[in-house]
């Protein structure tokens, strides 16, 4: 089965053909590096992981280049290492959002570390190409798209003819509804910046233009341009992304004579509790905030891709209480499992445009046939790891003092049941069932025998009066 994704460039599910299968190139758009990862900033991480995970699974590890970019140039990165200068900080003011940026970023690979995210390929900061940015700029005055002005230098919008078919929108549709800016130094009001001045209480880089900072769009396209080459086969992000940043990125590429990206993908926004995230509406928090609240970062991960990438995810009390029981019964069943399989269910469901959901309903049926080197398998290969690489697991549940307690009890509801069998009277079992459920147990039995396994809520101590 090959792989299909669904191209937003062309509003459809498409074969993914490779530009070339020995070298399989996909650019995300990164985070801006002022402060800590909220949670939805974790969806698109997440998302195009799985995606790194099955293009390596499918055509080498070596195979594949995953560039996703830092943004270290920002008015937010500005402002807090201008507040640090003034306050006695030591250092350029260059120097101060470069100390901004490399702590960010040390927090950002932590927090993405836990929710078990590989690392990029590449993960170019914008800062670092800046000779990049100014060659593309100077190539696109030099061929009419771009003109320079007070300072600053703008694309001009009008002259790219498919400008707004990504997102599907015209260019007077997007002036009537978005708030564009009205510059003196503007010919059209649609026209973007691709480099502004800079004054002493900016950071800024020398350029044909006076000293000045480069525009946000024009990163992504001389970063791409360099690390991924001329046309490369995805790019992706999140679809509050589409315009106006990957619009103004395809226009700048395409107009530099890049071919770009030949697949969109874009995933769709997180809300909480039914609600878009926001702090005005009490609901917003950080990756860091839910890790430090103990909510393991693997049960983060299977709430996360337990909604398919193009629909909305809500996250949610209890869809995170669930995931965290369901991995407690899949660790507990899996914790002397040595062994792994790779699962054709678990593959086909991923290459049907990252059918996450899918996937993992594959998982719980193989934890009800008892499939348990499959569904370890398909936990790895989602990115969630076996209870021996699990923190969590082995912090708070591997080795526990109850583990031969429920040994103890497995065997007495087997010499239970295998009365009951002969007497035909089940009312022992039955009393055993509910005490050990009542005492934070499942009670599994089949054919092949019984098996206890401590549910999230399980309480030790209730075990001590059971009889």
């Amino acid at each position: 089965m090959t792989i299909q994704l669904y191209n937003t460039a062309t509003r459809r599910k498409e074969v993914f053909d490779p530009l070339d299968p020995e070298n399989v190139r996909m650019y995300v758009c990164g985070p801006t590096v002022y402060d800590r990862a909220h949670l939805g900033n974790a969806r698109p991480v997440l998302v195009f992981d799985v995606l790194f995970r099955l293009l390596r699974h499918v055509y080498g590890e070596g195979a594949v280049t995953y560039v996703r970019n830092f943004t270290d140039v920002d008015d937010k990165i500005n402002a807090t290492a201008l507040a640090r200068k003034e306050a006695g900080a030591s250092g350029t003011l260059e120097e101060l959002v470069a100390e901004r940026s490399d702590e960010t970023i040390e927090w950002y690979h932590a927090d993405m570390d836990a929710l078990g995210a590989l690392r990029p390929t590449k993960e170019p900061r914008a800062t670092q190409y800046i000779a990049q940015m100014v060659a593309m700029i100077e190539d696109l005055i030099g061929k009419g798209f771009a003109y320079a002005k007070d300072g600053h230098v703008l694309f001009r919008v009008r002259e790219y003819d498919e400008y707004g078919a990504l997102s599907g929108r015209s260019v007077d549709d997007m002036i009537a509804g978005a708030r564009v800016e009205v510059a003196p130094y503007k010919e059209d009001p649609m026209d973007f910046v691709l480099w502004k001045p800079s004054d002493d209480d900016l950071p800024g880089w020398d350029s044909p233009w006076g000293r000045g900072r480069p525009g946000w769009h024009i990163e992504c396209s001389a970063m791409a341009y360099d690390l991924l080459g001329d046309t490369f086969d995805i790019h992706g992000g999140g679809n509050d992304l589409q315009f106006p940043h990957h619009e103004n990125e395809i226009a700048q590429s395409k107009c530099a004579g890049h071919g770009f990206a030949k697949v969109w993908l874009h995933n769709e926004m997180l809300q909480v509790e039914g609600k878009k995230m926001a702090k005005s509406a009490g609901n917003f928090f950080t990756v860091r905030d839910l890790l430090d609240q103990g909510v393991p970062g693997e049960v983060i991960r299977f709430v996360m891709l337990s909604t398919h990438y193009r629909k909305p995810m809500d996250w949610t009390e209890k869809k995170r209480a669930e995931a965290e029981d369901t991995l407690h019964r899949w660790y507990h069943s899996l914790d002397r499992i040595g062994s792994q399989d790779l699962p054709v269910e678990v593959i086909e469901a991923l290459k049907d445009d990252l059918n996450t959901p899918g996937a993992i309903a594959v998982l719980h049926k193989y934890y009800r046939e008892g499939n348990l080197t499959a569904l370890l398998g398909g936990m790895k290969l989602l990115g969630i790891p076996g209870p021996l690489e699990s923190k969590w697991w082995q912090e708070v549940w591997a080795g526990e003092p109850h583990t031969d307690e429920l040994h103890i009890w497995t065997a007495r509801l087997l010499a239970a049941r295998k009365e009951a069998m002969e007497t035909k009277d089940f009312s022992a079992v039955d009393a055993m069932k509910a005490s050990l459920t009542s005492a934070g147990v499942e009670v599994r039995m089949s054919k092949a025998g019984v098996e206890l396994v401590p549910a999230a809520g399980f309480d030790p101590s209730k075990l001590e009066g059971l009889e």
